[in-house]
């Protein structure tokens, strides 16, 4: 069984790569201009704007849509089942995050509690940062996800599967050895004692 999904080309590989790069780096400078924009707040009656996506480092993130794209490159010129494997599963990973992290970007954008005047304009400021985050999250989802489902034309489940199952059989022909060897053992011991009661008796 194998997947039929129509394949990418290496070439149009390579460009899903880099743009997942650059998306990656673009979200790492945001979060260093997010943490000196927030960093310089001052503390007034209101209080500082922290939203959730600045205290889980949601932007730092990008590390990751940087690393898949390297590996989704490399695996562009390098085509071997391991390699396909570890990048559709970085991307697996990309689509998880950037799920997490467009939720949190929304759960930001839908509430703004009321902050200090002089943070007033840096709050709208990292806002709007969010907001053209949260645009590119759609982008580096149908990177991931289509690389997922093209690299999957490339690899033969069926033994990936027959894989498996050898596996699964090996340990568990080996649990059952293990627990006839154990109930032999036992029924030894049994037999051992009930021997040793009948030589007491006579």
């Amino acid at each position: 069984m194998e997947c039929r999904n129509p394949k990418v080309s290496s070439a149009n590989i390579t460009v899903l790569g880099v743009i997942q790069i650059m998306i990656g780096i673009y979200h790492v400078l945001m979060w260093y201009f997010l943490l000196l924009l927030y960093m310089g707040q001052i503390k007034g009656v209101f209080g500082t704007y922290e939203p959730v996506t600045y205290k889980m480092g949601t932007s730092l993130w990008g590390f990751a849509f940087v690393i898949s794209g390297a590996f989704t490159v490399k695996a562009a010129k390098y085509q071997s089942r391991h390699m396909i494997l570890c990048t559709m599963s970085l991307n697996i990973l990309c689509i998880i995050i950037t799920i997490i992290a467009a939720s949190l970007t929304i759960v930001e954008l839908s509430h703004f509690r009321s902050v200090s005047y002089r943070n007033y304009g840096q709050a709208k400021l990292g806002r709007e940062v969010s907001r053209v985050l949260l645009c590119s999250y759609p982008l580096e989802f149908a990177i991931a996800l289509l690389y997922s489902i093209s690299s999957c034309a490339y690899l033969p489940l069926s033994s990936i599967v027959k894989s498996l199952v050898r596996k699964t059989w090996r340990l568990s022909s080996l649990a059952a050895r293990q627990m006839i060897w154990l109930e032999a053992g036992n029924q030894e011991e049994t037999f051992e004692s009930v021997t040793e009661v009948v030589e007491g008796n006579s």
